[in-house]
């Protein structure tokens, strides 16, 4: 996921799997995901409207790939990016239990990294919000990008790895300047590692996925009996090399799963912490960290003048290359927005063309 990918988020038959629209609605829906994906060239297009009590409605077009089956709308998605906000969220929900503190810096965060002393006293927040100076370049070279997927080492110790090349030199970066980076997101990750003494992935599964009731969550590309990638027009199979970004970014952007366990998640921020995050977190985890533009929060753009959204609206996009997938969220109306597609160009234009469309057959 880019900087410029992250700005852009200003902007077969249908499947319903989730009766609780009004038919009326549903009929919206299902037309403007009809016209999303009749104006885009991505095998597949999904969408979810999610209320407070989760998905309403869901939709599906196209297919898993060229040869296979229809899509469902109970299918698995590649969330990208839009995982960053479950990696905030889970910190959150560390500090909740008291495991952890909103003002707690680097150096007590990661007693164990040698880190350069421009980093001690950097609170986790700003390395939240893209302002602490961190790019990509310094630990996720291309260098690394080859040679990733072959390190046999376990997750956490790759993380933390990434966190001592990382922090063991100044910022590269502007300090208090919006910068997008995964790194962040993976230093986030290494965080919740050294909290829990578990991998991310195992925290995760213990403080997101199972207290929420989400069932389909996992990491990497979806199996092959999912929809599948795709890049330059080419479907990518789940079993080769190369289909998603190497394991160590997954606080980043390796989430997947079915558009209603993703309704689980999403009507978090419609609840009010629904008992899972307190309100207090929960409204931290949706304020925008730093000044200046884009306002970027707890894995989420704020964006202002969404006079729709009754209130304050969150919003991300997510990518890998080979998925895509844009998220909003209007607590004040009670209502979230997804678009999903198997195509990590061309689903990119069917993703933010439906997302408005939903938006305005509600």
């Amino acid at each position: 996921m880019t900087r410029r990918q992250v700005m852009a988020t200003a902007t077969a038959a249908v499947l319903t799997g989730a009766t609780r629209a009004s038919a009326r609605d549903a009929a919206g829906f299902d037309a403007a995901l009809q016209a999303a994906f009749d104006g885009a060239g991505s095998p597949a297009l999904g969408g979810m409207v999610a209320g407070r009590d989760g998905a309403i409605w869901t939709g599906a077009l196209g297919i898993r790939h060229a040869g296979g089956a229809a899509v469902a709308a109970d299918d698995l998605w590649h969330l990208g990016s839009n995982t960053k906000a479950m990696t905030a969220a889970v910190f959150g929900r560390l500090v909740d239990q008291g495991r952890a503190s909103w003002t707690d810096t680097l150096s007590t965060l990661l007693p164990d990294v040698a880190m350069a002393e421009a980093w001690r006293d950097v609170p986790l927040t700003r390395i939240m919000g893209h302002r602490a100076g961190l790019t990509d370049a310094t630990a996720l070279g291309q260098g690394w990008l080859m040679t990733a997927r072959a390190d046999p080492r376990p997750l956490p110790d790759q993380r933390q790895a990434l966190a001592a090349i990382m922090l063991g030199a100044p910022p590269a970066g502007t300090p208090g300047s919006f910068a997008y980076a995964n790194s962040n997101y993976i230093l986030i990750g290494a965080v919740i590692e050294r909290i829990t003494g578990t991998s991310w992935e195992e925290a995760m599964r213990a403080e997101l996925f199972g207290p929420l009731g989400i069932t389909t969550g996992g990491f990497g590309a979806p199996g092959a009996d999912q929809p599948w990638g795709h890049s330059g027009g080419q479907a990518i199979d789940p079993a080769g090399p190369v289909t998603d970004n190497p394991a160590p970014m997954g606080p980043a952007g390796t989430v997947h799963m079915s558009l209603q366990d993703y309704g689980r998640f999403l009507r978090v921020f419609l609840n009010d912490g629904a008992g899972w995050l307190t309100p207090e977190t929960l409204s931290l985890l949706m304020q925008p960290i730093g000044q200046g533009q884009p306002p970027y929060a707890g894995g989420w753009i704020v964006p202002p003048g969404q006079p729709w959204a009754q209130g304050v609206c969150l919003t991300h996009d997510g990518s890998n290359t080979m998925w895509y997938a844009s998220t909003w969220v209007a607590p004040g109306i009670g209502k979230a927005f997804v678009s999903v597609a198997n195509d990590g160009q061309r689903g990119r234009s069917a993703c933010q063309a439906l997302i408005p469309g939903l938006i305005q057959a509600l």
